[in-house]
C-alpha cells in the first residue's frame, strides 16, 4: 500500500490534465496563454485548498525551465528567502529562480517587504499562494508588482475525470478491478466541496474499504455531506454572508435562500441570525419597519429550536426581507451624522436640551399635534439634514405628516 497520498501520485504534469480552472488553465485560459507566450511574471494564486494552485506552479516551472523552490510561510523565515536568492547570481530575465511560497498570508509585513528586493531585480520570480483574500492578506507593494489569479472551487462534474484516473491508478497498483458509477464519483466530488485533493482522499479511503463496487454508503462513511468549503472565520464565511445580504438587498428570494442554506450547512446559526437582523434595519428599514420586528421573532424562534429546525423560521425571515420594499434612508442618515461626529462637530449641545436646570425647553406634548418648533441640533450644525425620506409608500406617508407638522402642508394625509 502506498504511503504517498493519491492526490500527489496523480498530480498532473500538464495543464490539459488539470480539472477545473478553465478560465485560467483551459485551452483559452489567460494563465495558460501567458505561459505559452513565454511570459513569466510575479503571480498571486488565490483560492480555496485543493483547487490546483501548487500543481499549476509546478507546471509553470517545468515549462519555463527555471529551478523551482518551494517554501511554506507557516514555517519559512527571512533566512530561507535569502538562501533561495543566493542560489543565483544572474539577475536578468527568466534565468533566475522560481519561488513558490505557499500560505503567504502567514508572512508579516516585514517578511513580505523583504521579497521586494529580490523580485524587483529579477533574482526571484514569485508565485505566492493564499487561501485568503489577497487584497487584505498581502502587502500592497507586493500586490502592485504581481498579477492576481483566482482559483475557484472545482464543480463536482469537472472533478469526475480526476476521480476516474485515480480509480484506474488504484486498480493498477493493487491489481484489482474495482468499479464505481459516475453517480457515486460525482457524489464523492460534491462531498469534497470543490476540493480535488479532498475528493481523491475520499476515493482512496473508500477504495480500500469497499468490496468490488464503491457504493454511496461507503463514500458517506468517509465524508459527511458538506455544502462547499466553509470556514467559520475565513473568507468563505464572509463571502456567504455577503451573498445573503446582497441577494436580499437585490430582492432575489431564490438566491437568498441558497446562501442561507450554505451558511446553515456549515452550522453557523449565530452568523445567519445576526446578519438577517442587520439586513432588516439596513436594507428594509423605513420602507417596512415591521420587518425588523418579524425578523427578530424568527431569530428568537430559531435560537430556541436549534438546527436543523431553526432553518424554517430563518427561511421565513429571509423570504420576507427579500420581497419587502427597500430603504436605506436611516442607515445613510446615521452615516452622515457619524461623519460630523468623527469630524469633531456639534460638541456644544443647545442649553435647553441639557439638564432640567436649564430653562427654555418647550415640551411638545403641551402643544397642538404634540409638536412645537425649536432648535435641537448644536449651533454649528443648525439646518443640517441627515435623514432624507425614501420613495416607499410608508416613507412617503411619514414625509407627508412631517411636512404637515412643519407647516409645509395644510393637513396630514
Amino acid at each position: 500500500m502506498q504511503n504517498q497520498p493519491l492526490a500527489d501520485r496523480l498530480r498532473p504534469k500538464d495543464f490539459s490534465d488539470m480539472v477545473g480552472q478553465s478560465h485560467l488553465l483551459g485551452e483559452h485560459g489567460v494563465l495558460r496563454r501567458l505561459c505559452d507566450a513565454g511570459r513569466l511574471t510575479n503571480m498571486i494564486f488565490a483560492g480555496p485548498p485543493g483547487t490546483g494552485k501548487t500543481t499549476a506552479a509546478n507546471i509553470i516551472a517545468q515549462k519555463s525551465g527555471m529551478t523551482l523552490y518551494r517554501l511554506n510561510a507557516t514555517t519559512a523565515s527571512l533566512s530561507d528567502i535569502r538562501n533561495v536568492a543566493a542560489t543565483t547570481e544572474n539577475v536578468f530575465g527568466n534565468t533566475g529562480v522560481l519561488l513558490y511560497l505557499d500560505e503567504i498570508q502567514y508572512f508579516n509585513r516585514k517578511q513580505q517587504q523583504s521579497l521586494l528586493e529580490y523580485i524587483e531585480d529579477g533574482r526571484i520570480t514569485l508565485i505566492a499562494a493564499t487561501t485568503e483574500n489577497p487584497y487584505i492578506a498581502i502587502y500592497s507593494a507586493l500586490l502592485s508588482r504581481s498579477s492576481v489569479f483566482e482559483f475557484r472551487p472545482v464543480p463536482a462534474a469537472e472533478c469526475l475525470p480526476a476521480l476516474r484516473r485515480g480509480l484506474n491508478l488504484l486498480n493498477q497498483e493493487n491489481q484489482r478491478e474495482k468499479t464505481a458509477s459516475d453517480a457515486t464519483l460525482t457524489d464523492m466530488a460534491a462531498r469534497a466541496g470543490g476540493d480535488v485533493r479532498r475528493a481523491l482522499g475520499i476515493l482512496e479511503n473508500a477504495y480500500y474499504a469497499a468490496d468490488e463496487i464503491l457504493d454511496a454508503d461507503t463514500v458517506a462513511a468517509f465524508a459527511p455531506r458538506i455544502a462547499g468549503a466553509y470556514d467559520g472565520a475565513g473568507d468563505v464565511h464572509y463571502d456567504l454572508l455577503s451573498g445573503l445580504q446582497k441577494s436580499i438587498r437585490g430582492s432575489d428570494p431564490d438566491a437568498a435562500l441558497f446562501y442561507l442554506a450554505r451558511i446553515l450547512a456549515g452550522e453557523d446559526l449565530l452568523s445567519a441570525c445576526r446578519r438577517l437582523q442587520v439586513i432588516a434595519s439596513e436594507d428594509i428599514g423605513q420602507a417596512y419597519p415591521l420587518a425588523a420586528v418579524i425578523t427578530r421573532a424568527c431569530v428568537e424562534s430559531a435560537r430556541d429550536l436549534g438546527l436543523p429546525e431553526a432553518a424554517i423560521p430563518l427561511a421565513n425571515a429571509t423570504v420576507l426581507l427579500a420581497v419587502s420594499p427597500k430603504s436605506n434612508a436611516a442607515y445613510l442618515g446615521y452615516a452622515a451624522a457619524k461623519a460630523d461626529v468623527d469630524a469633531g462637530r456639534g460638541l456644544e449641545m443647545p442649553a435647553h436640551l441639557r439638564s432640567p436646570l436649564y430653562r427654555g425647553y418647550l415640551y411638545p406634548h403641551d402643544y397642538e399635534n404634540h409638536y412645537v418648533q425649536q432648535v435641537y441640533l448644536p449651533k454649528d450644525l443648525e439646518g443640517r439634514h441627515y435623514f432624507h425620506f425614501g420613495t416607499s409608500k410608508t416613507e412617503q406617508a411619514a414625509q407627508a405628516y412631517y411636512a404637515f407638522l412643519h407647516g409645509q402642508r395644510d393637513k396630514p394625509i
